[in-house]
């Protein structure tokens, strides 16, 4: 079940990025970011270490201030009308912070009534997804005691709960096993074809090759190449365009040889 908030205008895109700045002291982490998922997409995002990844989503779902720019969720702008865009999109963002004394059933009660639904719901909604995310054993387990791996999956749980539009996920496979990976990408997979939207930032060019149907890919801070992936990669592995669009050097066997002594 979708949010109920109301949006304008059919074909808006699901997410849209317009300029996005952020600079850190004398470092420009993001550098004019302009992008757009189309509703009903599955869109990677990716890119080396340091490119921006992170800072872009965290300014794309209100986490993080933009120093310019602006960032829209199905037409609705997250900073002029931030309470409307939240209710539209969740989020697992970079090194989730929980409520780590509360239960993984705790936690997502008490979020759920946060987000305004009503006692039966978040108590049905929560069994399921701690059943599909096979998380059900762990439920009177403290956060605080979950693996990295189950972090993720709570984490993801949380961000489904209120039923949004939008999932904005930033490494949802990192440090977790591959059982767990099968499930959650049969989750994402019927999100969107149910008609949600994805956006997924993942270092893994193969995942997302398998998984998106768009994808960009960020360097320094901005879009090198945006576009349906088939077309991004123009025929070859998306890896070999992501090492070419990146400038990244690859061998670094020279000053080593010592290793093959």
């Amino acid at each position: 079940m979708r949010g109920t908030v109301r949006v304008e205008g059919e074909g808006v895109p699901a997410l849209r990025l317009e300029g996005l700045s952020k600079r850190f002291g004398s470092h420009r982490a993001v550098d004019g970011v302009d992008l757009t998922v189309p509703s009903g997409s599955f869109y990677g995002l990716v890119g080396p270490n340091g490119a921006g990844k992170t800072t872009s989503l965290s300014m794309a779902v209100g986490l993080l201030r933009p120093d310019a720019g602006r960032a829209e969720v199905f037409g609705v702008d997250v900073w002029a009308d931030p309470l409307r865009a939240k209710a539209l999109v969740g989020v697992l963002p970079d090194g989730l912070a929980l409520p780590e004394r509360l239960t993984g059933r705790e936690l997502l009660r008490y979020l759920g009534r946060l987000h305004g639904l009503d006692g039966r719901t978040v108590d049905s909604r929560t069994e399921e997804l701690l059943t599909v995310l096979e998380l059900a054993d762990a439920a009177r387990t403290a956060v605080i005691d979950y693996s990295t791996g189950m972090r993720k999956k709570i984490g993801l749980a949380t961000a489904l709960l209120h039923g949004p539009w939008l999932l904005v996920l930033d490494e949802p496979f990192e440090a977790v096993d591959p059982v767990s990976a099968a499930t959650v990408r049969t989750i994402l997979q019927r999100f969107v074809a149910a008609g949600g939207s994805v956006v997924l930032s993942s270092h893994v060019m193969a995942l997302v090759e398998s998984l998106c149907d768009h994808v960009a890919v960020i360097a320094g801070g901005r879009v090198a190449a945006a576009g349906p992936v088939d077309e991004v990669r123009g025929g070859r592995a998306l890896e070999d365009v992501f090492v070419e669009l990146v400038g990244a050097r690859t061998g670094g066997w020279e000053g080593l040889e010592w290793l093959a002594s």
